[in-house]
């Protein structure tokens, strides 16, 4: 037997606890059943919620931010109207992080650094590789994409990184990319890479300020670790 959202004590209805106890206090399947509003007769839409979760268990929460309309509508139970819900919920969040992240004017360390690359690395499947552009006073001047790829001299070549640079009139960069495992710790090609980075930004007169690895909501400042040459 099914037991549907109604037959919950209403302090157990995550509409209600939200309302009771604010949207902190449910959990990831609470908050997608109130935007999914109702189940179907066979499944409760807190069912209807974990499977959709259930669909990328692995990958976890974000796998939803990359899931298409199509997708979400193998889930059985989930309409294009459901779907559409939940897409729009998702870019809702993504825009609320996008605006955060350029709230940030100048940079006055890896933090802020982070704080702006987030929002548009953290959740790629794969590495991408990017450089965040200062100003003489390291006002941001953007957040510019070089490469796709597992980090490798190959892929990420000085020509490539410091005609970006040179395009925008930056003074100084910071480098930024993402290992989508989730662990910010630098491999021995992201070590190389930034050697080499480095070594060309003191010929260019265009300085490597940092190196930033995002992962799963941390980060890793080769600075602050004493690894950037």
């Amino acid at each position: 037997m099914t037991i549907m959202v109604k037959d919950l004590p209403r302090e157990e209805r995550p509409r209600e606890k939200l309302l009771a106890y604010g949207a902190s206090a449910l959990s990831n399947a609470e908050l997608l059943a109130i935007l999914l509003r109702t189940g179907t007769q066979e499944a409760s839409v807190l069912h209807l919620a974990e499977g959709v979760l259930a669909k990328y268990q692995d990958l976890g929460l974000p796998a939803i931010i990359h899931m298409s309309a199509q997708e979400l509508t193998e889930v059985k139970g989930i309409g294009l109207a459901k779907a559409a819900t939940i897409l729009a919920a998702v870019e809702l969040g993504r825009r609320l992080a996008t605006r955060a992240a350029r709230q940030v004017e100048a940079i006055h360390g890896p933090e802020d650094a982070a704080r702006v690359a987030m929002p548009h690395l953290r959740y790629e499947r794969k590495e991408h590789f990017a450089v965040l552009l200062l100003n003489t006073k390291n006002h941001v001047l953007g957040l510019r994409d070089v490469s796709v790829g597992s980090l490798s001299a190959s892929i990420v070549h000085p020509r490539e990184v410091f005609q970006m640079a040179i395009r925008y009139a930056a003074a100084a960069m910071i480098l930024v990319h993402n290992h989508p495992s989730g662990d910010p710790s630098p491999s021995r090609e992201d070590l190389a890479v930034t050697n080499r980075l480095v070594k060309a930004g003191r010929i260019m007169d265009i300085p490597v300020l940092d190196h930033i690895i995002l992962g799963d909501d941390r980060f890793l400042s080769l600075k602050e670790k004493g690894m950037l040459s």
